[in-house]
């Protein structure tokens, strides 16, 4: 773009700035999505779980107006290099918000059956993961408003703790399911819980590998060590 005009260049420019801005924006209702869920699956709040879930349809509106937008820069600007690499990944990363949003949905979703069911059983260990996926996925929104290649790597490196808390879970709750089968149907929503936090933890890895790649030009390795055990530990445990 450099021989473009510098009115072009400028302009171009404040519709990256926007574009940014709009991801930053759902960023933030899913940060919020994430967060309330949690706070409703810990402290048995059922009707903020409730708006969690009527809330989640704010989620794909803002991800359908970011795809317009990104299209019509494809369309009318036809971006080449760095500049291709920033809208194709705004695409891509309201594409992983979406599905983080929705596994918040479930979350809420879930928690208002278990306050039904099980309103007394332990969460500490849910609790923990839920603050530690909150923390990555808002340092991977912030990635992408701070172009910052170096905190894209941190988040990507994190996950791994993401998954040894998930196995840790999920190992306790076949414990108790194995104690008692009163307690299967309260730990099989909790299992489908923890998954959808070690889900969004994906996805948030996802967004740091987008956005490293589109500050660098690089992607970054394939071989990150992925903690989730408990696909062999239920083969294990069952034969």
């Amino acid at each position: 773009m450099a021989d473009e005009p510098k009115h072009i260049v400028s302009s171009f420019e404040a519709d990256l700035k926007k574009l940014r801005d709009m991801i930053a924006n759902m960023g933030g209702l899913v940060e919020r999505a994430v967060a309330d869920a949690s706070s409703a699956l810990v402290n048995h709040d059922p009707e903020l779980a409730s708006r969690v879930i009527e809330n989640d349809s704010r989620i794909n509106t803002e991800q359908h107006n970011v795809e317009q937008f990104a299209v019509r820069l494809l369309a009318l600007r036809q971006p080449v290099a760095d500049d291709l690499r920033q809208v194709i990944q705004a695409l891509k990363v309201v594409n992983d918000l979406e599905r983080v949003g929705d596994y918040a949905a479930n979350i809420a979703k879930r928690s208002i059956v278990i306050n039904q069911v099980a309103s007394n059983f332990p969460l500490a260990g849910l609790g923990q993961m839920a603050r530690l996926v909150q923390q990555n996925l808002q340092a991977s929104i912030d990635t992408v408003g701070e172009s910052d290649p170096q905190k894209a790597i941190a988040v990507w490196r994190a996950d791994q703790m993401v998954d040894d808390l998930y196995n840790t879970i999920f190992r306790e709750l076949i414990t108790y399911m194995m104690e008692d089968a009163r307690n299967i149907t309260a730990c099989t929503h909790l299992m489908f819980i923890a998954k959808n936090l070690e889900r969004i933890g994906d996805h948030t890895t996802n967004i740091a590998e987008l956005t490293y790649y589109a500050i660098t030009g690089e992607n970054l390795p394939d071989f990150r060590p992925k903690g989730d055990v408990t696909s062999t530990y239920v083969h294990t445990t069952t034969n």
